[in-house]
């Protein structure tokens, strides 16, 4: 990358808090990340150039468009604040992060503030899985399934099994290790959660189909939520690291990107897709091309990855197409511990979508804090020991939008 873009800080808010519940509303939410990014970037919002948002439906979820316009409630300083709001399913936080970057590296600002979040437990369950579901090609594709998402990557684990096999028992240690994983982290939605040994069978009772071969721990969580981050130039980032007494080297960068889109609907993607080597090869695309632009030539020389795990058949797809396994043959590294937290190469210490919470605007924001957080020895009980080059993927839809960031120092 030609331009660095510097990451100075960031905070995630607590996914286990139901914001509703507490008689807040998104409103709240965006102000409690951007007053805490900023604390914990130990910038003034004087010094912030651009603001964008990533979000997907708060328009559904909370009646509430033009998400840009919170910025001037927050901060006087923000009262004139170029803003921009971006959607892209489960990517949005993602696509946020890069049209920041974009200003950054064209010179438009020197600094960006990124917000992402997404609040969804104010309806009921059944309502958010119909408002989530305006990510399908609507009207054209699940129109009679009661669970959009959870059918659509239960045919992503149908084609996987079609081509190579596929044994639920692997699919179920990759849940297992990421409620484990999010044991360990006080922003968990899920770390206090309780399970048994049935919760990881196929018992009817205590891990119930939801469609498919998807039961219910394969699935990621509802959840309300906040992630934010500022991005600074290089020039603005030796300031701050000099102020701060800090070396630039010691600051979290982006060491490369990569993002493709395909078509919305899944069985194009499956039919165009039908001799491809992977299963969606502009996923692969992302990912060679983000470790390209970080001068990663293997896989391995990474020291973790945030990847998307809306449901356990993402997390498994996103093995081969990072090059861990050959396609189909990513049960390898399942068994032998190879993305275990100790392993060769840990994948979602956070607990990931499963075990972490999914709050769709705000993922693609968390997963770089996160891998920034890993870099710089912070991450507290979740860090990779040694941690200096994570990657991440976030995807939107049914695979439609992928989006991969090299962090590292």
């Amino acid at each position: 990358m030609a331009t660095p873009v510097y990451v100075l800080g960031g905070v995630q808010t607590d996914f286990a808090k139901n914001w509703a519940r507490d008689g807040e509303d998104i409103y709240d939410m965006f102000r409690t990340a951007t007053e805490a990014t900023l604390a914990d970037a130990r910038v003034e919002p004087r010094d912030i150039g651009t603001g964008h948002v990533g979000n997907f439906v708060a328009e559904l979820f909370c009646r509430q468009g033009l998400l840009g316009g919170f910025f001037g409630l927050v901060h006087p300083d923000f009262a004139a604040l170029p803003a921009s709001r971006h959607e892209a399913a489960c990517a949005s936080g993602s696509i946020a992060v890069l049209a920041a970057m974009a200003d950054i590296e064209a010179g438009r600002y020197p600094s960006a503030l990124v917000i992402g979040l997404e609040q969804m437990r104010n309806v009921p369950g059944a309502e958010a899985a119909e408002h989530l579901g305006a990510a399908t090609w609507t009207g054209h594709e699940c129109q009679d399934v009661r669970w959009p998402w959870p059918h659509l990557f239960s045919r992503l684990g149908e084609e996987y099994d079609r081509r190579w096999g596929l044994r639920h028992e692997h699919l179920m240690a990759i849940a297992r290790q990421n409620f484990d994983n999010a044991r360990r982290n006080p922003y968990a939605q899920t770390r206090r959660w309780q399970f048994t040994d049935e919760s990881f069978t196929a018992d009817d009772e205590a891990n119930p189909v939801i469609d498919g071969m998807i039961r219910k721990q394969d699935c990621g969580q509802i959840t309300d939520g906040a992630a934010g981050v500022v991005l600074a130039s290089e020039d603005f980032a030796r300031d701050w690291a000099q102020r701060h007494g800090l070396r630039l080297a010691d600051v979290p960068r982006i060491k490369g990107w990569g993002h493709r889109s395909s078509a919305i609907s899944f069985q194009h993607k499956l039919d165009a897709n039908r001799d491809a080597s992977h299963l969606f090869p502009h996923v692969r695309m992302a990912i060679t091309e983000a470790l390209g632009r970080a001068g990663i030539h293997d896989v391995y020389t990474l020291d973790g990855i945030e990847t998307h795990d809306c449901f356990t058949t993402t997390e498994y797809m996103a093995i081969d197409h990072f090059g861990l396994t050959p396609p189909g043959e990513n049960w390898r590294v399942i068994e032998d511990g190879t993305i275990a937290p100790e392993g060769r190469l840990p994948i979602n210490p956070s607990g990931g979508l499963i075990g972490l919470g999914h709050p769709v605007g705000a993922t693609g924001v968390r997963m770089l804090l996160d891998a920034s957080r890993q870099v710089t020895g912070s991450a507290g009980d979740c860090q990779v020991a040694g941690a200096r080059d994570f990657a991440t993927l976030n995807i939107g839809g049914s695979a439609c939008t992928a989006v991969s960031f090299v962090v590292g120092r």
